[in-house]
């Protein structure tokens, strides 16, 4: 089988009014949020769900998946009505698994002189952990589970993933030789590596934090960030979402872009795996989305 994606961007779409979805990361509220954007703009009149290529990232790579099988309205509902389970602590207070995610991580980055240097250091320290504990086979039960389906859709799908071995980014898509549960599950593979077949894989968001230039190409880019354009690495590394949309519009796409308000900000971060923000965070992102419709209306339509 072969699960060797590629790892570079793809060829571009025929035509300039090719439009193109690009879903950032952002934990659990992250998703919810996106989630929240999507049903918000379609019960304003704005579907993006039929965009020509959607690409996912992370929490992105699952919201991603989600719609190729059910409408966003669907999956809204499914947000606010799911049973929470009781919150003991602060997920991002000290000594919690987010909290030393993040210090490790961030160690990491600290250290790294550019970013394929990150991605092998970040790489490296992943299969340690899986090394120690293989949790693969369970991460993909538990994203399979959030999937309501577990087929390719016919349009064009990316989700991306960094080589836990080599460093390399990787896009994985339907000609990929690999299903869509195992995409997703390395996509959001932040801690320990996700194996599939004789490879491993972490996390999208280490390729870069949206991964908006796989949208090249694409005339019309509307890009979701559930980290509203932030990122945690070195500026002169490029990976923010400001490059990535600098090249987009240099080549000649119109792109436009969805942060979460003012009032959102501390759902997402040291927060964003605490599943008992995702509610709030769903009406937030549902509020984004009717807000921004009508001005995404001609833009989306063009």
């Amino acid at each position: 089988m072969n699960t060797t994606p590629s790892s570079v961007p793809h060829a571009a779409p025929t035509g300039r009014s090719k439009r193109a979805l690009v879903l950032g990361g952002g934990g659990s509220t992250g998703n919810a949020w996106l989630i929240g954007v999507l049903a918000g703009l379609a019960d304003a009149g704005v579907d993006v769900t039929g965009a020509d290529r959607v690409i996912g990232t992370s929490a992105g790579s699952t919201a991603a998946a989600q719609i190729a099988g059910a409408r966003a309205a669907e999956l809204y509902a499914a947000v606010l009505d799911a049973p929470l389970p009781q919150r003991t602590r602060p997920t991002g207070t000290s000594g919690s698994p987010v909290s030393g995610h993040l210090e490790r991580t961030s160690r990491i980055i600290a250290a790294s002189v550019d970013a394929p240097d990150m991605r092998r250091r970040m790489g490296a320290t992943a299969l340690d952990l899986a090394a120690a504990y293989d949790a693969s086979e369970r991460w993909r039960a538990t994203v399979a589970a959030r999937l309501p389906t577990e087929e390719w859709p016919e349009h064009e799908l990316l989700i991306t993933a960094v080589d836990a071995a080599t460093g390399d980014p990787a896009v994985f898509d339907r000609t990929s030789g690999i299903d869509l549960v195992d995409a997703v599950a390395a996509s959001c593979s932040s801690g320990s590596a996700y194996r599939i077949g004789d490879r491993s894989y972490i996390d999208g968001g280490y390729r870069r934090n949206e991964n908006a230039d796989l949208a090249a190409g694409c005339g019309c880019v509307l890009v979701l960030s559930p980290f509203g354009g932030r990122t945690r690495m070195p500026l002169e590394w490029g990976m923010q979402l400001a490059a990535q949309v600098e090249e987009l519009r240099a080549g000649g796409s119109r792109v436009e872009v969805i942060f979460p308000d003012s009032g959102a900000g501390h759902m997402f971060g040291a927060n964003a795996m605490d599943v008992s923000l995702r509610p709030a965070a769903a009406q937030s992102g549902y509020n984004e989305g009717k807000t921004r419709a009508a001005m995404l209306t001609e833009f989306w339509r063009q």
